[in-house]
């Protein structure tokens, strides 16, 4: 059975009627794929190819596919749909608009030059739900080092700390023009946006004539209720 002309589609529940032409726009996307030769796709009970993934934003990939106009919202979903169906040319427009440009250029590339950042960040939810049984809050420690002269003093500073040693996590240092508290915005927006409510702290230290006060460590305060 050959593709007609014209093709229904049934993606994720969500149904649109399009040329076959137009899926076929870019030969290296995953839709040229998919109707390209012999179908690929099941049908649904109506006829419709079936494509079993969230059609949301499938209208905004196929206006593109008829017409190039972009999105002007939820722009960060249809990218990943665009990913997902591999439109190199969407895919592209979409990373150089307003919306993506700074989180791709600006702070994922900031965030790349932290060490173990994302690493960090599993860590630092772990340990709080570790730390959230029968209580409204977890309190983690972080500590941030900013340059290679902070990480020269981080053992003094640790040996200073009257908290458990043991349960800091460390950032830095990196090699970008980024503030500390850049760094803690990125650390607040990344776990915020898995669905935690966390803020952020400055953990001040008791100041004595016979140590040495640090401003290195913070504290991240996760409230569960």
């Amino acid at each position: 059975m050959k593709h007609s002309p014209v093709v229904q589609l049934n993606v994720g529940g969500h149904l649109f009627s399009t040329s076959l032409s137009a899926l076929r726009k870019h030969p290296d996307s995953r839709l040229a794929e998919l109707f390209s030769g012999q179908p690929k796709l099941r049908a649904d009970a109506e006829g419709r190819y079936f494509l079993d993934r969230d059609g949301s934003h499938f209208g905004a990939v196929l206006e593109f596919l008829r017409s190039e106009s972009l999105p002007t919202e939820s722009v960060r979903e249809v990218h990943r749909e665009a990913v997902y169906y591999n439109i190199k040319p969407l895919i592209k427009h979409l990373e150089e608009t307003p919306q993506m440009f700074g989180e791709l250029v600006g702070r994922q590339q900031f965030l790349s030059r932290v060490p173990h950042y994302r690493e960090n960040i599993e860590v630092l939810i772990r340990v709080a739900r570790a730390e959230a049984i029968a209580a409204r809050h977890s309190t983690i420690m972080i500590c941030v080092l900013r340059t290679e002269e902070d990480l020269g003093s981080y053992e003094d500073a640790i040996n200073s700390l009257e908290a458990d040693k043991e349960s800091v996590v460390t950032f830095g240092p990196w090699k970008a023009a980024v503030s500390v508290k850049d760094l803690l915005d990125c650390v607040k927006m990344d776990i915020g946006s898995q669905g935690y409510e966390v803020s952020v702290q400055p953990h001040v230290m008791e100041k004595s004539f016979l140590s040495k006060s640090y401003d290195y460590f913070y504290k991240l305060i996760f409230t569960w209720w």
